[in-house]
């Protein structure tokens, strides 16, 4: 069974406030690959405050449901956000 966007929210938002690896997809060919935390899960989307960049950043739960965002869980198990 494919999940759907209220099942990927609540996902995201157990997860608030733990350290994350997030990859991507910025064009083409191109992909940007960050370490970050997540700070916020709103109804259409969540940001993450990116350490190198010392700025936030936000991607749509949408982005993580066709993949163009992936996220992996860094503390413990390394568990990667999949859908």
């Amino acid at each position: 069974m494919s999940p759907n966007l209220a099942t990927i929210r609540d996902r995201v938002n157990e997860y608030k406030g733990s350290k994350v690896r997030y990859k991507a997809l910025k064009g083409r060919r191109k992909t940007e690959e960050r370490m970050g935390v997540i700070m916020e899960t709103y109804p259409h989307l969540f940001t993450m405050y990116v350490e190198s960049q010392r700025s936030t950043v936000s991607f749509s739960y949408a982005e993580l449901l066709t993949r163009e965002v992936e996220v992996e869980i860094l503390p413990g198990n390394k568990k990667l956000i999949q859908f």
